[in-house]
């Protein structure tokens, strides 16, 4: 799975054996009729450039289908795409007896988790789904959740182009726009279809994808996940039910929660820029009249695509506050399934572990966001998030840590989990129920001096 946001770097098709590049097969050349004009534009004939571009325009109508959001990426697309990709290697419905096992552990899991948390049940429905109804399912969500990202990469398609090019460019650009939004759409598709081979149920990216109190398992996730741990099936069932459930807990009766995860990601997609400086030479090089071209001057080759975002402060940030709110929801979900199931699943120690070596090696919420905005969780964020769940709950009780959830303004840092004993004994010493000093609660959690420039206190690296 790529690890750059969605149609940022899209890899060349490798079914592409055309041998066609991006470089100057059109017709003509500098100077000319028209020595404004970049190299590679088609000289002479004005009707001839039009009726090329008509043709072309033609051509992106006949690939395009209803569906298309407001960032014009076809999402119907790319449902079908990640329905295609489970596919093809094989996805069976869930039976019967899959369905009623899965059932049976998602509400024996939600009355364990009742001993480990304050917070209520937060599930309305239990079922199990195939790969294929997972993508089904979620589908709505990644709309939500990728539109603003994609939206960005669309609208900076066309600003800052040389004014000696607008003229000739601005039909080319309009279908450079349609051209971007299908790559994008290929690429969620893909990303979408390889994510469902890989998830256990609805929250594995680390908030419930179908919608608040519906939780699911899917029977072959759970199964792959636990080949070669020599731990019997109904126990992994059952942990990672326990998992499920917390999360929607936690999501469920944490209202301000989910839509400030959405909003650092629409933050991060706002702070988005791109570097224009070597546009006009690569728009040059592109023979209009060759879809392959285009397609390959929008994909790229080595990470260089045609429009490639720049990191900025603003982006730096909204990622760090991102990593901190998915390390803190992670943490607590595993102290409480940690507690809840410690004295009843006889390999909960290995099941834990091997929710971490998952982690390590990049799961499924670390694909995910890694290829959505450019993130990759790391362990030790998740590692000290856990610590400092233990640390409160140990210096408050179980009711003085999910207190800490009432109002984000409550909430720890990026600096709080490098340093979790100031942060505990700081609440230690206060009313964690008192919130009249708070202010709006979608706000999200409160910026410290480590957050504000991207870095979170955090050295960066994986351990």
């Amino acid at each position: 799975m790529s690890d750059h946001p969605f149609g940022f770097s899209m890899p060349n098709d490798p079914d592409d054996e055309s041998g066609r590049g991006s470089g100057g097969s059109g017709s003509g050349g500098p100077g000319g009729d028209f020595p404004n004009m970049p190299p590679g534009f088609p000289m002479g004939d004005p009707q001839q450039m039009a009726q090329m571009l008509r043709q072309f325009a033609d051509m992106m109508a006949a690939q395009s289908s209803s569906g298309a959001s407001a960032s014009g990426i076809n999402w119907d697309m790319a449902k079908n795409i990640a329905r295609h990709v489970v596919s093809e290697r094989g996805d069976s419905s869930v039976g019967a007896a899959e369905y009623a096992h899965v059932q049976e552990a998602l509400r024996l899991a939600d009355l364990w988790v009742n001993e480990s948390t304050v917070l209520p049940s937060g599930v309305t429905t239990a079922q199990a789904w195939s790969r294929s109804e997972w993508i089904e399912r979620t589908m709505s969500t990644w709309t939500t959740l990728c539109d603003p990202l994609t939206a960005r990469v669309v609208e900076s398609m066309g600003h800052n182009i040389p004014e000696e090019m607008q003229g000739m460019a601005g039909p080319l650009l309009g279908m450079v726009r349609q051209m971007g939004g299908m790559l994008v759409g290929q690429q969620a598709g893909q990303a979408i279809g390889e994510l469902a081979r890989e998830v256990v149920g609805s929250t594995d990216v680390g908030l419930p994808l179908a919608g608040e109190g519906r939780a699911a398992l899917l029977p072959a996730g759970v199964s792959a996940f636990g080949e070669g741990l020599g731990v019997p099936l109904d126990e992994v069932r059952l942990y990672l039910a326990a998992r499920e459930v917390a999360h929607h807990r936690l999501f469920g009766h944490v209202p301000w929660l989910r839509s400030h995860v959405f909003g650092l990601v629409e933050e991060y997609a706002r702070g988005m820029s791109f570097d224009m400086s070597g546009l006009e030479e690569k728009l040059g090089r592109i023979d209009i009249s060759n879809p392959d071209a285009l397609q390959e001057a929008l994909s790229g080759t080595e990470g260089e695509g045609l429009f490639q975002p720049q990191d900025t402060p603003q982006q730096k940030a909204s990622l760090a506050r991102l990593e901190t709110t998915l390390a803190l929801v992670e943490g607590w979900v595993s102290v409480v399934v940690d507690s809840a199931v410690s004295t009843r699943l006889p390999q909960a120690a290995a099941l834990a572990e091997a929710i971490r070596r998952r982690r390590a090696s990049g799961g499924p919420a670390e694909h995910t966001f890694a290829t959505l905005v450019g993130l990759e969780l790391r362990p030790r964020r998740l590692r000290e998030a856990a610590a400092l769940w233990r640390a409160l709950e140990e210096a408050r009780g179980v009711e003085g840590r999910d207190a800490v959830w009432e109002h984000p303004d409550l909430m720890p840092s990026g600096s709080d989990l490098d340093d979790p004993e100031s942060f505990v004994s700081g609440r230690a010493g206060s009313d964690p129920f008192d919130l009249s000093q708070l202010t709006d609660p979608e706000a999200g959690p409160r910026e410290r001096p480590g957050d504000e420039d991207g870095k979170d206190g955090d050295d960066g690296e994986r351990e």
